[in-house]
């Protein structure tokens, strides 16, 4: 049996939320005909005073009716939630956690910013993370500097050790360029490169100027080929930067511990610190900046010569910044600057051109520094890697437990969907559509690790793939390389191994990534979920010109798509195994795990 209730739908994709003009918007919600309802409207709030506004009736299907309401926006940030009265549901609120029978507060409304969106390349896009000394490696030769210790390219990382940030591999810019070919054949068109700045590591988060890309990459001439190169073939370049704070060598530090005006003001000193000044967790060589300085804002972010604006400019022209640990950026006990910082780099950036992005890291609970006006996104832990990672992980991964993040624990679909909806929906649904669906990253273990098996990476590629946000490879994922934590996940691209490549996860990335590409549904649509069980996960994307479910299994499952939940049960493969049509349901069975890409007719 199909309950109505959850079928009533409203969400702030573009298909439900119209905008008409700079301040007005259509807002539309769909209420199953068979609940005979006698009153919607919203309850939105106007100066801090809430307000009500009836819905009028639309267009009416076989199974809905449509309601909309002209909603004329009045403060940057607008919440609202629909009331539903009468008939079968009585007394109902729906807000972006779903109906509910009882009064509920604001925190999980729907949300309207006015705010310019992400440019629509971005919603497009498929994007490849590259660790630079780890990917690939020209011939050309460098100095190496006193810190780095050498290792070939086929060595594994010692993953922990003293060693760890200092171990070379001889990763370079150029090679990137070598490789540009295989990145174009495996689909994916935006480049994420983390800091290529001069640092004294090699992960490079410890920048030791801001002036010059690293040598040992191939310098600025090897960054503005790169960037070239990549543009001419339709690529887009993504740089990586910290606000939060510079590397101990930096030469603004230097500056600064010899008493130097500015500098000194740049960061925070405290005698009764062991390092004498703050720094990024207790970590020396990571002093932090300290915003109260109107002329550190200046040097590295608005002003016309700022670190974060020269570099989106010719000749490097990078097309836009994630932020590392942008959560902690101007945070400092008592002093909260973190949301005037998103907002100055939101300006400084779009400054630059308004097809520039900057999204940030926040590897926790994000939604309150996601109003819109600063991050156009986040790369999305909280309301999808990990989730993600907790339904499909491996029994044997389940009991891993690595030193700073407890156990991993296995959630049936039911409470995955949860957990998506307790962190997505107390965002505006367009910060949460721009953000980025990581599986792994430089900082993580590695899906392949997690979930333990080929088929079930796939089933995860599905899921990156087909739900709000952008899809995030990080390089090697393709070809099922493995890593359980950050440095060991950092393993060299094994080019000279080809033959012991996981084949089918890659053709499998490739098939989803052109899919993801050419969908307007996966790149506008909004979120319905439509079942979920223990093993099962099915939703729908639609952004009313395609409408594309999604049906994703962890092992052996049978689901039942009804009609009301459809509007039709005409239906075309995407990808995947193909359901059957029969009776006014599509059903797929299953005996393993699998998934299943379909577009309605």
């Amino acid at each position: 049996m199909i309950d109505e209730l959850k079928l009533i739908h409203h969400d702030g994709s573009n298909s439900f939320s119209v905008r008409k003009s700079e301040d007005e918007f259509q807002l539309r919600i769909k209420v199953p005909r068979v609940l005979e309802v006698e009153r919607v409207a919203i309850r939105t709030v106007k100066d801090g005073e809430p307000v009500f506004i009836e819905a009028t009736k639309e267009q009416t299907s076989p199974y809905y009716q449509w309601y909309s309401v002209h909603l004329k926006v009045h403060n940057p940030r607008t919440n609202y939630r629909w009331f539903i009265g009468g008939g079968e549901v009585n007394y109902g609120w729906l807000n972006q956690r779903g109906l509910h029978n009882f009064d509920v507060s604001d925190v999980h409304d729907f949300v309207i910013t006015t705010n310019r969106p992400i440019p629509e390349w971005a919603r497009r896009s498929v994007i490849y993370q590259i660790f630079p000394d780890r990917f690939a490696k020209s011939d050309r030769k460098y100095p190496i500097p006193d810190w780095a210790v050498p290792r070939s390219w086929d060595q594994w990382p010692e993953g922990s050790s003293p060693n760890t940030s200092f171990e070379y591999f001889g990763g370079d810019f150029w090679g990137v360029i070598e490789r540009l070919d295989y990145l174009c054949d495996l689909g994916v068109n935006v480049l994420y490169f983390t800091p290529f700045f001069r640092a004294g590591s090699i992960h490079r988060y410890d920048a030791a100027t801001f002036d010059e890309v690293d040598p040992l990459l191939g310098g600025n001439e090897a960054l503005i080929a790169l960037t070239e190169e990549a543009h001419r073939r339709g690529m887009r370049v993504i740089g990586d930067i910290t606000l939060n704070h510079s590397g101990a060598t930096h030469e603004w530090f230097i500056k600064a511990l010899a008493g130097e005006f500015p500098y000194r003001d740049f960061y925070t000193f405290d005698e009764d610190l062991p390092t004498g000044y703050e720094c990024w967790l207790g970590v020396p060589s990571l002093p932090k900046f300290d915003y109260r300085s109107e002329e550190l804002k200046l040097a590295l972010i608005s002003s016309d010569h700022s670190v974060l604006r020269r570099w989106l400019r010719p000749p490097f022209n990078l097309d836009g910044w994630r932020v590392d640990v942008a959560n902690m950026s101007g945070r400092l006990r008592e002093l909260d600057l973190t949301h005037d910082i998103a907002r100055l780099a939101r300006i400084a950036v779009e400054s630059e051109g308004p097809e520039k992005i900057l999204i940030a890291e926040h590897n926790h609970d994000a939604a309150a520094d996601l109003d819109g006006d600063g991050w156009h996104g986040n790369m999305n832990y909280t309301s999808f890697r990990n989730p993600a990672w907790n339904w499909l992980i491996s029994d044997s991964m389940s009991t891993f437990r690595p030193a700073k993040h407890g156990n991993f624990v296995k959630l049936g679909g039911l409470e995955t969907v949860e957990v998506i909806k307790e962190f997505s929906t107390r965002q505006p649904f367009q910060t949460y559509a721009s953000s980025w669906n990581l599986l792994s990253s430089h900082d993580s273990a590695r899906v392949r690790s997690i979930v333990g098996s080929s088929e079930l990476h796939q089933i995860a590629i599905a899921f990156a793939m087909t739900m709000p946000g952008t899809p995030m490879i990080f390089a090697g994922d393709e070809i099922g390389e493995e890593g359980l934590w950050g440095e060991d996940s950092r393993s060299p691209f094994p080019w000279e191994s080809e033959k012991e490549w996981d084949h089918a996860t890659r053709q499998t990335y490739k098939d989803f990534i052109a899919i993801r590409k050419a969908s307007s549904a996966l790149a506008f649509g909004g979120l319905e979920w439509l079942l979920q069980g223990e093993n099962h996960l099915v939703y729908l994307r639609d952004d009313g010109k395609e409408r594309i479910i999604s049906i994703l299994m962890r092992s052996a499952a049978e689901v039942h798509l009804h009609e009301s939940q459809l509007e039709n049960n005409g239906f075309e493969l995407v990808l995947g195994s193909t359901p059957i049509s029969r009776d006014g349901k599509i059903t797929l069975k299953l005996d393993s795990p699998g998934f299943s890409i379909i577009r309605l007719t």
